[in-house]
């Protein structure tokens, strides 16, 4: 499976990694959806998996027409260092437009603050993050947040499997 890098597909699932690699563990997202995409088997035409990096609102294009959306982060809500959280659209919704605890021009809750002004019809939207232990340069993710890597992949592994199974015509019932 290709990661997509400023080319928009009319996938139904969106699978949107973000980070920085350059920032230690900013780079939590990028890892998951690498991992991710490696073991995908998925058709490209029903699930698209974009490495958005730090390009924060110019992502915005990439939301659009989508079913469902998993978005992978380094997410900073104040838990410990390394701590998976799951976050559904609902949950997303509730923490607003937060300011960015990361590196990013706009962060995950930020992006999605801004695509809810455009929605008619709202995909569903899953976001599955990391909670960073430090955000400063260097390469590579601290021991707590690698530690965490497994348990959010297995997140995100299941979140995608249900997505595809309700969005993409073929795996319907």
């Amino acid at each position: 499976m290709t990661v997509t890098i400023g080319l928009v597909s009319d996938a139904p699932v969106l699978v949107l990694g973000l980070g920085n690699l350059l920032l230690l563990d900013d780079a939590a997202g990028l890892r998951l959806l690498e991992d991710l995409s490696r073991d995908s088997k998925y058709a490209e035409e029903d699930v698209e998996f974009v490495d958005g990096g730090t390009q924060g609102l110019a992502l915005l294009g990439y939301l659009n027409d989508r079913k469902a959306i998993i978005i992978l982060d380094a997410v900073g809500l104040g838990a410990a260092p390394g701590t998976v959280h799951l976050l559904d659209s609902d949950e997303v919704a509730a923490l607003g437009g937060r300011r960015a605890t990361t590196s990013h021009e706009g962060n995950a809750l930020e992006l999605l603050a801004t695509a809810r002004l455009f929605w008619e019809d709202p995909p569903r939207i899953t976001l599955v993050g990391i909670e960073p232990g430090q955000i400063a340069t260097g390469i590579g993710l601290t021991p707590a947040v690698e530690a965490a890597i497994p348990q959010a992949l297995a997140m995100a592994r299941k979140v995608l499997a249900e997505m595809v199974q309700a969005y993409v015509p073929c795996h319907t019932r």
